[in-house]
């Protein structure tokens, strides 16, 4: 259902009028930690039956203690539509609520605690350089006259208004649980893929399919025509946007290297945001989902090394402690974004839906909305 047009189009909600157990928003001062957590389990039994929590894999333990269903993208998104609560407090990033406004009622208000929760890899691919590049790579093709037909997709990693860019353009969304579904049918619609913004789940997948490396050139908007010929582009059947998570590009060949070497025991299992080498060399690449459920699939005594986020890490070894699970990189691979939710900002949310003046409400217009639904369904769909 497309959201109303009386709701208005803002991330900020105006304040009705103070009412006498309004509870005013926190300062770091305000609550010692424990106040915080206190505060946030009243509230949440006080309001059960409006809100619903949702929390990625990458927040930290301390908020996912409080989410209602824990998930990565395609699974929240999920939730999110199918959910009937009136108000939805997403723990993630600003990508990942807008998604869940698009799925839900002109009814519902989703939230995100922190506003400044954004996404590295979302910020790499702007509308107006995927709308260049989309424009000199069908001159290339020649698509008006050659009938030929580029499919985009773009991972759910990205703004509303490049969804909608999709939705327009006949193409889908993935995520890394979907990508290869999602890619397989581009290749089946289309002469030639355009993947935005990841080039390392693009990469990753479309070898996965038989792609061979030599069929898919990068394209980088900071370079004259993408850094591409015209050729290059005629020539290429896959065209990957040059963006990349700053979290798994701290996973390395020679941390697989010196694994090996130390510890040939030990399984190495990785997201499909890593690099093609990593990816390559490890044992076993997969989403998110896929990661969770292997590791929940071991058996007792086996070893493994994750190249994904600290955070989840953590929470996996803390989870399955019949198991040995330790980070693929020696250092803190952490999502600084995802970071930013804190258990205080959570608590603000709930206030606010107390007080009624639900703050840091997100929501896209109506056009966006409608062409970013096309591709979001297309994505269900397939999925």
């Amino acid at each position: 259902m497309i959201k109303s047009s009386t709701i208005p189009q803002s991330y900020h909600l105006s304040k009705k009028n103070v009412q006498e157990n309004y509870l005013p928003p926190i300062s770091f001062e305000d609550l010692s930690d424990d106040e915080v957590i206190n505060e946030i389990h009243q509230l949440k039994q006080e309001l059960s039956s409006q809100v619903l929590i949702l929390g990625h894999h990458y927040q930290q333990d301390d908020v996912i203690a409080f989410a209602d269903d824990v998930g990565d993208s395609l699974q929240l998104a999920r939730s999110a539509q199918k959910s009937k609560a009136a108000n939805i407090i997403f723990c993630g990033v600003h990508f990942m609520a807008e998604t869940a406004d698009m799925l839900t009622s002109h009814t519902q208000k989703v939230m995100l605690p922190d506003l400044n929760a954004g996404c590295s890899m979302a910020d790499m691919a702007q509308e107006r350089h995927v709308e260049r590049a989309w424009k000199e790579i069908a001159e290339a093709m020649d698509t008006v006259n050659s009938g030929k037909k580029i499919v985009p997709i773009t991972y759910i990693n990205c703004s509303a208004k490049l969804k909608a860019f999709v939705g327009k353009q006949g193409g889908a969304i993935c995520t890394s649980s979907n990508a290869k579904k999602i890619i397989e049918w581009a290749l089946e619609h289309g002469d030639k893929l355009f993947f935005f913004p990841d080039q390392h789940l693009g990469r990753n997948t479309c070898f996965e399919l038989g792609i061979s490396l030599e069929d898919m050139v990068v394209y980088d908007p900071n370079k004259f025509h993408g850094g591409l010929t015209e050729e290059q582009i005629k020539k290429a059947k896959v065209i990957l946007w040059y963006g990349y998570c700053s979290v798994h590009q701290g996973f390395k060949i020679e941390q697989i290297q010196n694994l090996r070497s130390n510890e040939p025991d030990r399984k190495i299992i990785v997201h499909p945001e890593c690099n093609f080498e990593v990816t390559q060399a490890a044992d076993l690449r997969g989403s998110t989902s896929f990661i969770v459920s292997t590791l929940e699939a071991a058996k007792a005594g086996s070893k493994f090394a994750v190249g994904t986020e600290i955070n989840l890490v953590n929470r996996l070894a803390k989870k399955f402690p019949s198991i040995s699970i330790i980070s693929l990189s020696p250092y803190q691979c952490l999502c600084t974004t995802m970071y930013r939710i804190r258990p205080r900002w959570l608590l603000n949310s709930l206030r606010s839906i107390k007080n009624e003046t639900c703050e840091n409400v997100i929501t896209v217009d109506l056009e966006t909305t409608k062409w970013s639904l096309l591709a979001l369904d297309r994505m269900l769909e397939l999925s």
